[in-house]
């Protein structure tokens, strides 16, 4: 089970090993430097590896000011997979993801590391 130690502009700590790059973060696996199609904003596309993964909660890391955004499109296509959908600024989802994954549902993290 994958816990993440800490955050702060630009880095993340996930048992003890250090990333400054963006990442999806799984129960059992990290895929580092996460691109999308456009930087600042998550679309369906971006998903692909996480919606295989048929989570229960997907949980949006925006980046430490929130920037990158989730558009409607995006939240409505996830929304009607039936799976719940947590967006929020990166400091306040990895805590998120930490407490959901102790409650033992299926949940994958999308963080955004720096603005």
């Amino acid at each position: 089970m994958m816990r993440i130690n800490n955050y702060d502009f630009g880095r993340i700590v996930i048992h003890k090993k250090e990333y400054n790059r963006d990442l999806i973060v799984f129960a059992d696996k990290v895929i580092p430097n996460w691109q999308r199609k456009e930087g600042h904003s998550l679309n369906v596309e971006d998903l692909k590896d996480v919606l295989e993964f048929n989570p229960e909660v997907i949980v949006v890391g925006t980046g430490f000011y929130g920037v990158m955004e989730v558009p409607k499109k995006t939240k409505d296509f996830v929304e009607k997979r039936g799976i719940k959908l947590i967006v929020q600024k990166t400091s306040q989802a990895y805590k998120t993801f930490n407490e959901l994954t102790e409650s033992g549902e299926k949940i994958v993290g999308c963080f955004h590391l720096t603005c």
